[in-house]
């Protein structure tokens, strides 16, 4: 008896750690939804890259497959096409996946700080070859409704990371 208290017990604290996980992760994509929209701002990046450092830059986000996806699309002057990055719900876990201007598809997870102000995503993993870099860090920051923060981190050939700080109005 005693027995089947206790794999009852584990059974109960293991749906409560994934409805938890779950929970969390729920979260932190309806946070990230409440960006869908036309943002603008300037970039800055670390080390500084000539071609987009001080530039001005669009960012998309919009809702798709029935709530299911978040697309955020990055357009700049001088650029002749935008990395696509889709955030999605997969089980209890927030994934990010970026389809990236070096040909390659590196994933992340996401996670809400415990303020609700920030939400980060670490690397997974990625498809595709790193020869060229790849994306390896993404933080977005929320400001107040019509003001954000991404800053995304770029692992290039040597494992060296390039930042950039994008602080973004919305326009629609």
């Amino acid at each position: 008896m005693k027995s089947l208290c206790f794999v009852l017990l584990v059974v109960l604290v293991s749906f409560a750690t994934a409805a938890f996980a779950q929970s969390d992760a729920l979260k932190s994509f309806d946070k990230l939804k409440t960006l869908a929209g036309s943002w603008e701002g300037l970039v800055s990046v670390q080390p500084p890259a000539p071609d987009i450092d001080g530039k001005l830059m669009q960012v998309m986000l919009r809702t798709t497959s029935m709530g299911n996806a978040l697309m955020h699309e990055m357009t700049g002057a001088g650029r002749p096409d935008d990395p696509i990055t889709m955030l999605y719900l997969d089980g209890n876990r927030l994934l990010l996946t970026h389809y990236c201007d070096a040909g390659n598809r590196p994933r992340m997870t996401g996670k809400m700080s415990p303020d609700g102000k920030t939400v980060e995503f670490d690397f997974l993993d990625v498809a595709g070859g790193t020869e060229h870099g790849y994306m390896d860090h993404a933080l977005f920051t929320f400001i107040d409704a019509n003001h954000h923060i991404e800053d995304w981190t770029y692992m290039m050939p040597g494992d060296k990371p390039m930042h950039a700080h994008f602080d973004l109005r919305r326009t629609k």
